[in-house]
């Protein structure tokens, strides 16, 4: 954002050094990445008077000419009435008119800050010597104009109010004597006032403790007069995407260069004039910080409309491109067709041109997403954009029309043709927020600020930058940002000087904070899950989608990225488990046959829903998957890890098994609660993933898992004095009966025992035509009282035996 100094000057006495004025902005406002002497480029700029021109002899283009400077550049040669002999060959030149001249040792102001800039000397061209050189527009940086020197009108209004006459400083006269400072873009994010000339002196004021008042023209409602020589009509199809649209036709304009005051405005804040309609919509834009666009109105019609785009229209733009439009877009139509995208940048075939004698001037809101989609879609980076995409006020609409009618009127000569068409929706708007009233008293700013203001010093740091009070602080209605009560207190920090604020520590109670359960739990995984020999891996949320498609997982429940960050990424995947895969199967690949990864992360579903606030719902897993391991391997460390959390993990079969074998997988349960699966992947899945044969895991929800592990079922009880004694037992049941069957009848009868007892499967075998398996289990009875005898130990076990047969209709083998 550049801001000119001597434009500052018009709405706010500024009289410190430059470096303190720098400082302060970097400190208070934001900041500055260079300042630019404007006035050192056009120091040897001289107004002159053409005295005489004949055409030079031997030539049929140039002429000879001798200029009055009156005296003031010195070392230059002159004839005996002081006058200096320049040869021209532009067709405009003239005697008795003003011009601009270049002196020898000037630079010519165009390739100034070029690597090597051309410096003008005297030199003799076709016999004639030549000081120097009288300079046309585009010389002087002035647009691309360059058929004929610029002339100056002696009687034009400028802004020095300086009087033009030969050897006047052409800087001096235009307000080329200027510095500009480049403030950072990104420093005005949230404040779009800050991208017009106005809102930084209402700052630049501020900060240095002085009452800005916005001008008149600004403030006050405008009264525009009602015309009907020229038919317009606006239509907006779309009021919760604009929230606002003026427009107004505009007869008896005559389209030529704008006044050099107008031309000088814009060159010094990095703009380029085109012509005195687009100048002026320029020229507001830089003062008020709104776009504007000005159309034919021969070429639109008495139409003029707002719409969203028709996927696959296209529209010719004024940077010579062709854009196929999307149908988010916001366009601007004739009624049929679009002329211009809405907010970024108007169309070619609607442009106002020097055969143009009518205009429609118009003046919009447009909501600041769809701007910046529009413009990442179709890589379109405009000044109006970086001022839409700020949320710039609707509400300061009606000033900027008003400006540019009375520039339009004095800049063309044209005339109001219509009424001033005014389609508001202000509902759409956050007008309540933005004038809602902040009920804050003097203890709430100073508290978070560790002040002691009195009220009166308060409302004097907000008055200057024209916050109202009655009861409540009220934000004037360009301050958009200003939402909740702590943005206040920030305005009032930053108007006082963050760096002036004590630099006391905050008190702070010495009370511990509150562990988070679930914070707590997760360092607890990573630490059961590697000690049990396993890695931590850590992966995109976003997979491509040949991932899901491998894992068996269907992509119509996954959620799909319209902006994603590469090709690869374009779907949020539904759990972590496929991404595991996805890097078991990279390992595998580089030569790992035998390895366990684990991750904890999210997952988000369509099924699973939307919260309040219309975001997807997320879902945390624990996921593990082992390369070379079964299921047993994959349930030891479920085993593990139940016990390090002090609850029990239940295996009940799968129904159906879309990841895993469904008779080498279970469901895993705590209680009644189903909390997660573990098994061996699907044939299907290791193919997918180009797996080892044996490959499993498991995959369990964190909120279940964090649930179960605040009901704790672990005491402590210290280590056995006593020798444990070691049993095995096998037991011929029925090919049908799971081995839960077997496990829970084992444990309910050891529970009514006082004794502690481990039950630790060896093995299932299962002849192929038989109707019994045999299973083998090793039980460890441990007493803390005494050690065990043979006689006590043969008790127990014949007490089990005989119950567990009883009740499976087993036998002991």
């Amino acid at each position: 954002m550049k801001v000119s100094l001597n434009t500052i000057k018009q709405y706010v006495s500024v009289d410190v050094p430059l470096d303190e004025l720098v400082r302060r902005i970097n400190e208070q406002l934001g900041g500055v990445e260079e300042t630019i002497d404007v006035g050192e480029k056009y120091k040897d700029v001289v107004v002159v008077r053409v005295v005489e021109c004949a055409p030079l002899e031997g030539t049929d283009h140039l002429n000879l000419t001798k200029v009055d400077d009156g005296g003031t550049v010195k070392d230059v040669e002159r004839d005996e009435k002081g006058l200096v002999q320049v040869v021209c060959g532009a067709s405009n030149v003239r005697a008795e008119m003003l011009a601009v001249w270049l002196p020898p040792g000037a630079t010519v102001p165009s390739t100034f800050d070029e690597a090597e800039p051309f410096v003008l000397g005297a030199r003799e061209l076709r016999g004639a010597m030549s000081n120097g050189m009288l300079a046309s527009p585009r010389e002087l940086g002035f647009g691309d104009a360059h058929e004929g020197i610029m002339e100056i009108d002696g009687d034009e209004w400028k802004p020095n109010d300086v009087e033009i006459k030969a050897g006047t400083s052409f800087a001096a006269a235009y307000g080329l004597d200027d510095t500009v400072i480049d403030i950072e873009n990104k420093m005005f994010t949230h404040r779009p006032d800050c991208f017009g000339q106005l809102g930084v002196a209402r700052e630049i004021a501020g900060i240095f403790g002085k009452q800005f008042t916005s001008p008149d023209w600004y403030i006050e409602p405008p009264q525009f007069d009602s015309r009907d020589r020229l038919k317009l009509e606006v239509k907006n199809d779309i009021p919760e995407k604009v929230s606002r649209f003026m427009a107004v036709a505009i007869e008896g304009v005559s389209v030529k260069p704008s006044p050099i005051w107008l031309q000088a405005e814009l060159v010094r804040l990095g703009s380029k004039p085109i012509n005195n309609v687009v100048d002026v919509t320029n020229y507001v834009m830089l003062v008020t910080g709104q776009p504007m666009h000005a159309y034919d109105y021969d070429k639109v019609g008495d139409s003029l409309g707002v719409r969203l785009a028709q996927k696959g229209e296209q529209i010719a733009l004024l940077n010579g491109k062709v854009e196929e439009l999307n149908a988010t877009d916001i366009v601007i139509t004739d009624g049929k067709k679009p002329i211009g995208i809405g907010g970024v940048m108007g169309g070619s075939d609607t442009e106002v041109s020097h055969q143009t004698k009518s205009i429609i001037l118009e003046c919009a809101n447009f909501d600041m997403y769809t701007i910046r989609r529009t413009s990442m879609n179709h890589g379109l980076f405009t000044d109006a954009v970086t001022r839409f995409t700020k949320g710039q006020s609707p509400l300061q609409i009606p000033a900027a029309m008003e400006l540019a009618l009375k520039s339009v009127f004095d800049t063309t000569g044209g005339t109001q043709a219509s009424g001033v068409i005014d389609d508001q929706h202000l509902q759409t708007f956050s007008e309540q927020v933005v004038h809602a009233p902040r009920s804050i008293d003097d203890d709430f700013i100073n508290s978070r600020l560790g002040l002691s203001l009195s009220s009166k010093e308060i409302k004097s740091l907000l008055g200057n930058v024209e916050f109202t009070f009655d009861v409540n602080y009220i934000a004037p209605f360009w301050r958009t940002d200003i939402e909740i009560p702590e943005d206040v207190v920030e305005e009032v920090g930053r108007l006082y000087g963050f760096d002036k604020l004590p630099q006391d520590l905050p008190r702070r109670t010495l009370a511990p904070a509150v562990v988070d359960p679930g914070r707590a739990l997760k360092t607890q995984l990573r630490n059961v899950l590697s000690n049990a020999g396993a890695n931590e891996v850590l992966t995109y949320s976003f997979v491509h989608k040949n991932v899901l498609e491998r894992a068996g997982q269907s992509t119509d429940d996954a959620y799909q990225l319209s902006n994603a960050l590469s090709p690869d990424l374009h779907y949020y995947r539904r759990t972590v488990l496929p991404s595991l895969l996805d890097k078991m199967h990279q390992n595998v690949r580089a030569g790992y046959d035998k390895f366990a990864i684990f991750e904890i992360g999210k997952g988000h579903q369509k099924s699973a829903g939307l919260d309040k606030d219309g975001v997807p719902l997320e879902q945390e897993y624990v996921s593990l998957a082992i390369a070379g391991g079964g299921f047993y391997q994959a349930k030891v460390i479920t085993e593990f890890l139940a016990k390090e959390l002090g609850t029990q993990f239940d295996y009940v079969p799968l129904e159906q098994g879309k990841l895993f074998e469904q008779k080498r997988g279970a469901l895993m349960r705590v209680g009644d609660t189903v909390i997660g699966a573990i098994g061996e992947y699907r044939a299907e899945i290791r193919r997918n993933f180009k797996l080892p044969e044996k490959s499993a895991g498991f995959e369990i929800d964190f909120k279940k898992l964090l649930d179960a592990s605040r009901h704790s079922i672990e005491t402590y009880r210290p280590l056995g004095k006593f020798p444990s004694a070691d049993r095995d037992i096998t037991l011929s049941v029925s090919r049908d009966m799971n081995y839960d069957d077997v496990y829970a009848a084992i444990t309910e009868n050891l529970s009514s025992t006082d004794l502690e007892y481990t039950v630790t499967p060896l093995g299932i075998y299962q002849p192929d035509d038989g109707n019994t398996k045999n299973v083998t289990l090793r039980i460890r009875l441990t007493s803390h009282e005494k050690t065990l005898t043979g006689d006590e130990v043969s008790t127990v076990m014949d007490a089990l035996t005989s119950a567990v047969c009883e009740k499976l209709s087993a036998q002991v083998v």
